[in-house]
């Protein structure tokens, strides 16, 4: 609904045009922003450090004094400070009690209809333990009622559904129907999990940010989020081997999506899920279920790899329209494997060049040693012939290795 929104983080302000997609977009792009301001900085910082560092190894009066220079510079560089890493006060730790058997679901020609509309007729899948299956599809096309059939809050129409070998359902669900509004989060708890001490529900709850006097509200005093929290904070206590959850980061913010996130990417029970955030099936999903025409196309791999199969089937179904798109592609990719190969080339013909510029510049400074030598020689000293062609190629020789210098700097 916004048009903008304003972050406080940090006892800092930042504002950001858009809405909380763009928001959230935005975010990420300057949280990447300034840690690449920053890496860059450093990267550059170091490069300038080896370059006084070689330049104060050639011992000469010129380089020490563009080693100085560049000294001066470098001090003068504004420090950028390393971005600060999100907080990642939520710490949740899923584990399953008990290992399931290898087949934890198995689904044959699932049906169910509304009055007046038939969702599907004959769907049948299965999975096996330790996937993470993301269940996609459009609103409406049934997938949260797959789950809710599957957790046995809604009955099937038809079909089959089997449960593994020692398989426990954790339910998380987007409305929170799994949670009693008239209990306080304490109560929520302990009815659950009854041999529990005070002392542990609190720590539980402390780290869902439950402190204080906070753990004897109602449920239905919470707001979405906070009854998320909730619901999560039990699903971790349940130590279920199968979890089912129904869009698990609708009321999550963007640090809690991520613990989320790298929680369940460390479970090693299985996971069935439905979301529409493209980002959490990304970082997430080892399959994925996509719900469309009443049925079910299976794709091994994560949205990535969806995105790239969704493409190939376009090409079946709609010949032509994709091939134009293909054949773009695929010149675009030659053109970029031609200029990485130009760019190799032209950076090794730069390094072969430093590496020259190197070399001539000490035999440049070895052959003004000589000549500064020479000129302490008394015999040269008293020939003013010679001492005056020695001169001259002493002045020649400064000249180039000025040149020299300049050259290898712009080399590095």
């Amino acid at each position: 609904m916004v048009h903008k929104v304003v972050e406080l983080d940090r006892c800092q302000v930042t504002v950001f045009q858009g809405n909380y997609s763009d928001y959230a977009i935005k975010k990420a792009q300057l949280r990447e922003a300034q840690l690449k301001q920053y890496y860059n900085q450093q990267r550059e910082i170091r490069h300038q450090e080896e370059v006084i560092a070689k330049l104060k190894s050639f011992n000469r009066e010129k380089s020490i004094k563009r080693a100085e220079s560049r000294e001066k510079m470098l001090d003068k560089i504004e420090r950028l400070e390393k971005p600060m890493e999100e907080n990642t006060d939520i710490h949740l730790n899923l584990e399953p009690r008990i290992v399931s058997g290898n087949d934890v679901l198995s689904v044959k020609q699932l049906k169910k209809s509304y009055p007046g509309q038939e969702l599907f007729s004959d769907l049948t899948f299965e999975i096996k333990r330790g996937e993470r299956v993301a269940l996609i599809g459009d609103n409406g096309t049934g997938k949260t009622t797959i789950l809710k059939i599957i957790n046995d809050m809604v009955e099937a129409d038809g079909g089959t559904l089997t449960l593994g070998t020692n398989v426990h359902i954790g339910y998380y669900d987007q409305e929170h129907q799994v949670l009693h509004m008239e209990k306080t989060l304490v109560e929520e708890i302990s009815d659950e999990y009854p041999s529990l001490t005070n002392t542990q529900i609190r720590n539980v709850l402390a780290a869902f940010l439950f402190t204080g006097d906070e753990v004897f509200k109602r449920i239905s005093d919470l707001s979405g989020g906070e009854r998320g929290r909730v619901s999560l904070a039990k699903l971790m206590l349940s130590e279920a081997n199968f979890l089912i959850l129904d869009e698990p980061t609708n009321h999550l913010d963007i640090t809690s999506k991520e613990i989320l996130e790298q929680a369940l990417n460390r479970y090693t029970g299985t996971v069935l899920f439905v979301s529409h955030d493209r980002y959490f099936i990304n970082k997430t999903a080892t399959r994925i279920l996509n719900l469309t025409g009443q049925t079910l196309i299976n794709y091994i791999g994560n949205y990535d790899y969806y995105l790239e199969k969704c493409r190939e089937l376009t090409k079946v179904y709609v010949p032509g329209q994709q091939e134009p798109a293909q054949a773009q592609t695929a010149s675009a990719g030659k053109m970029d494997w031609k200029r990485q190969k130009e760019e190799q080339a032209r950076l090794r013909k730069l390094e072969n060049e430093r590496k020259k510029t190197e070399d001539t510049i000490e035999q440049t400074e070895q052959r003004i040693a000589e000549l500064e030598e020479a000129f302490a020689d008394s015999e040269i000293a008293t020939n003013s012939a010679k001492l005056q062609e020695l001169h001259q190629e002493y002045e020649e020789k400064q000249r180039e290795l000025e040149i020299l210098y300049e050259r290898w700097e712009e080399l590095m």
